[in-house]
This record gives structure tokens, sequence and C-alpha cells, in this order.
């Protein structure tokens, strides 16, 4: 949220992975019909748009962002959050491939049964919003595997090619990363979020709303924090709102201001030290995990 725009997307598509924007980024349909057009200006390889369909204090127009992106052409989407069926039914009928990104192995098998072209399973180390079950990826990602029989992209806590083996020996198809690509020269954001990250260790978020049955991993900091005196208080989350606001992290964003507002950040942190450009970092990630495989492992074999 916020930090998939076009600059960051088109880097990534450049860098030959699949770049998403995401659509409730933009304030309106027709303002991610424009950011299309700019990822567009931008390069001439294959990227998606996001929808993550989740409880929000005022919800957005959903079907009218889903026929944006239908009419500006967008032929991949990455869905999220709530039960997807109706949005799987309308892209599938306008010949636009799927992703779902699940927290559960029955949430994989159920948007598989809807029709969704590859799967996202995302562990509880990652950020944003993990769901209730607190399964880490090393155990998710393989259980998807033994019964999800659509292409799966493992996610929550990948950043460097150990992750990318990783994932791969444990029955994933690839990789899927945010907080990573966050701490890259192109994401638009100021740069003390990105020196933040590096500085950061695998400890430095807090996982907040859990009162509220809608768990959300976020970087830690002051206003992580009060949340979470808040929720032990047994506030309700009226009380709550006004600090997590996403206007309000966006401004943070926007300014440098690490304590303005709420931004999501995954344990990876605790793997990222340094802020280069997509292009390397998609390059080394690639690299690092064909030595993996083809020296250390095979070497392990003989």
């Amino acid at each position: 949220m916020w930090v998939g725009r076009a600059e960051l997307v088109a880097a990534v598509a450049d860098a030959g992975a699949l770049g998403f924007l995401t659509a409730l980024t933009q304030p309106s349909p027709d303002a991610l019909v424009a950011e299309i057009a700019r990822v567009r200006a931008m390069t001439d390889r294959p990227f998606g748009v996001n929808l993550t369909i989740l409880p929000s204090i005022n919800p957005p127009p959903y079907e009218d962002y889903c026929r944006a992106i239908v009419a500006a052409g967008v032929n991949i989407v990455e869905t999220a959050g709530s039960r997807p069926a109706q949005f799987i039914e309308f892209f599938k009928g306008h010949g636009v491939k799927i992703i779902h990104k699940c927290t559960s192995v029955r949430h994989a098998l159920s948007a598989e049964r809807m029709g969704a072209d590859a799967i996202s399973i995302d562990g509880f180390e990652c950020a944003g919003h993990p769901g209730e079950d607190d399964v880490s990826g090393l155990v998710l990602i393989p259980a998807a595997a033994d019964k999800v029989t659509v292409p799966i992209l493992a996610s929550g806590g990948f950043g460097d090619g150990r992750g990318l083996a990783a994932a791969l020996a444990l029955g994933a198809d690839g990789i899927n990363m945010g907080t990573r690509f966050c701490a890259t020269a192109e994401a638009p954001i100021h740069r003390a979020f990105k020196l933040a990250i590096v500085a950061n260790d695998e400890r430095s978020t807090d996982v907040i709303f859990r009162s509220y049955g809608n768990s959300a991993r976020v970087a830690r900091n002051a206003i992580s924090q009060r949340v979470i005196a808040l929720e032990r208080e047994g506030r309700p989350f009226d009380d709550v709102a006004p600090l997590v606001k996403g206007t309000r992290g966006l401004e943070g964003l926007v300014a440098g201001d690490l304590d303005h507002g709420i931004w999501t950040a995954g344990q990876v942190q605790g793997l990222v030290h340094d802020i280069p450009t997509v292009d390397e970092l998609v390059s080394r990630i690639v690299s690092e995990a064909q030595a993996i495989i083809r020296d250390r492992l095979a070497s392990l074999m003989s």
C-alpha cells in the first residue's frame, strides 16, 4: 500500500520479475487507469494490478476498480483478503489471469475451486495481514504444495537468494516480495523508511488489530505500540482508528516521519542490509539461488 506505484512496478517488470500496482493506493478508478498508463510509458514488460478486499473504515468502490482494471487492458490481477468469488468470476469473464493471496491451505483450496490460476501462500512472517492461524512459511508452503494443484508463490519473509532456493525446495514455483522491494532505489517512499528497514532486525515488527480479528504486521514504532496498549485495555476499534488511518500513514511516508502513522513491514527486515536498484536486487537473488542449488546443495549430495 502506497508503495506499489508506477516507478517501482516498471522497475520490477524491467528486471524480469512481475510487478503489481496496488489499486487502492490510487484515490479513484480513474486515477488507477492513469497510473496504469504511467507504467506502460516506462516499460513494455508485463505487469499486474493488486486488488485487496479487506474490511475498512470506508470501503472503496471495488466494482468500479474492477471495471477500470479491465478497461485499461490489464490481464493479470492479484486478489487478496476477503472471499474473492465475485471478483474472480468477473475477471475470468474478461480473460484476466488471477493470483489469489491466502494465509491458509483451506483458503487456497477454496480460491482454486473458484478459478484462481495461481496462489500466493502467505506465511505468518509477512508484512500486512497474516491471517489468524499463525502458521510460518516453513510449514505453510509445503502444506499448500501438498494439496494445491495450480502454481504457488511463496510469500512472507523472502528477500534473498536463500529464500528463493528454499521456497523452490518447499514446493513453490517462485517467491513474492513486498518489504524487500520497499528498500530499493526506485521505491517511491522517503529514504528515511528505506534506511529504517536496513537498520531494523527481525524483531522490529508488531502485530496489531489481533483483538479485532484482523491482525496486521507493521513496523514497530510509537503508533503501533500505542495501538497495542489500547487493545490490551479492551478499547474498541473506534478509539484506535484515528491512529491507523491510511492517509496518516501516507503522510508519514511522504514526510519521512517514522512515527507519524503505521507503516507495513515484515520480519524479513532482518535480512535487508542495503538499498540496491531493483535490477541489482532481482539479479542478485536469482544468481544467489542458482549458486546455492548448483554448488552448495549439489556438493552436499556428492
